[in-house]
């Protein structure tokens, strides 16, 4: 079996200085909805524990740039400020020591006798030249099937343009996506190549077909004549690719609309705060996270991403592996600059990364299967 990092998290030892004496972290009310008493706590995507009661709690729905609301019966969530209502109790503070209650731990998993290369996998330099362990990465990817996670997949259209997606209909079918987001264009070029077989008006040979600038239009026009993409897949119009694997697995997808968007189809979410809200029910759920060929796609999800997995104790929290795979460095570095430490980055073409990853997936599984015993 590959080789692959041991995450184990440590947690913060709260019976010694200067935790064991830490205050209780202070609250102030809401002056007014969507607006912050002053000195609000500005969350993280790491572990964070707050000082309430006389025991040091984790909020739940961890993600960054938010704030700690205290609901009653002394539950603490990580809400958006604009969903903050007039009189909700609000944590304030700026240290993130625990010295006001509130610690962000961020040396949980690089601490204690973890050697120099564990969480290193995710924090290497990206480049294009920095071969990458794609065993690794299958590896991760099954045990996180066999946990039975939640693996999130963030796709751009150019995995459908790059001829990858026979590949992520494989991923559905067999047990790797358990959400999908994307926009308008992914869907659309996939329902396209789905009713006349071909993406941008290009053959699977890449040649232009005749009156091909047009085809995407009229796969739309062909969604919304039967009410959306469900209802084409029931009567039989779309018959394959990604969006029918989607919807006969019961996999749940949000699409964001964007200014640009063509149609757009039915299942779009125009409203931005809509799709906001959507994608949040899929990332508060996750637990492992694959960004393929969509920059802003990726850094709007990455945002709503915390950086480990929740559990119901300290000692089970692990990364949330998230890799990120784009042709340039400049997504990725983007991704960590916002604050998405945890993005290991991936830099190839869609089709290579789908390719490769699903040869060694399906090695792994092979692996795993009990050896035949020759009678």
């Amino acid at each position: 079996m590959t080789a692959r990092p041991g995450f184990q998290y440590r947690p913060p030892n709260f019976d010694a200085p200067p935790l064991a004496g830490a205050p209780d972290a202070r609250f102030e009310p809401a002056p007014a909805d969507g607006v912050l008493p002053d000195g609000f706590f500005s969350t993280t995507n790491l572990p964070t524990y707050v000082h309430t009661g006389a025991s040091w709690r984790r909020p739940r729905l961890p993600r960054m740039d938010c704030v700690i609301v205290l609901q009653p019966k002394a539950d603490l969530v990580v809400t958006e400020p604009r969903r903050v209502k007039k009189g909700q109790l609000v944590a304030v503070g700026t240290a993130e020591d625990g010295s006001q209650g509130i610690l962000v731990h961020s040396e949980g998993f690089l601490g204690g006798g973890h050697s120099a290369n564990e969480f290193g996998f995710m924090q290497t330099a990206v480049s294009r030249e920095r071969p990458v362990d794609y065993a690794v990465l299958a590896q991760l990817l099954g045990e996180e099937r066999q946990r039975g996670g939640k693996i999130l997949w963030v796709v751009g259209p150019a995995l459908v343009h790059a001829r990858a997606r026979e590949d992520m209909v494989w991923f559905i079918q067999n047990g790797y996506v358990q959400a999908f987001l994307g926009g308008n264009a992914v869907a659309v070029h996939d329902l396209e190549a789905a009713i006349f077989g071909t993406t941008l008006g290009m053959s699977s040979s890449g040649e232009g077909v005749e009156g091909g600038h047009a085809l995407h239009m009229r796969a739309i026009n062909a969604i919304r004549r039967v009410g959306g993409i469900s209802a084409a897949v029931k009567q039989g119009i779309v018959t394959g690719g990604i969006m029918h694997a989607l919807v006969t697995h019961g996999v749940p997808f949000v699409l964001a609309g964007s200014i640009r968007d063509d149609g757009p189809l039915p299942e779009v979410l125009t409203d931005t705060l809509a799709a906001q809200d959507a994608m949040r029910q899929c990332t508060a759920q996750a637990t492992f996270a694959v960004f393929v060929a969509t920059a802003l796609h990726a850094i709007a999800v990455g945002n709503m991403l915390p950086a480990f997995v929740d559990a119901p104790t300290p000692d089970e929290l692990r990364p949330l592996t998230t890799i990120c795979v784009d042709q340039t460095e400049f997504v990725v570095n983007k991704l960590r600059d916002r604050g998405t430490h945890q993005a290991y980055g991936v830099v190839t073409n869609a089709q290579d990364f789908m390719h490769v990853l699903r040869f060694y997936v399906e090695r792994w599984e092979q692996a795993q299967a009990p050896a035949t015993i020759l009678r």
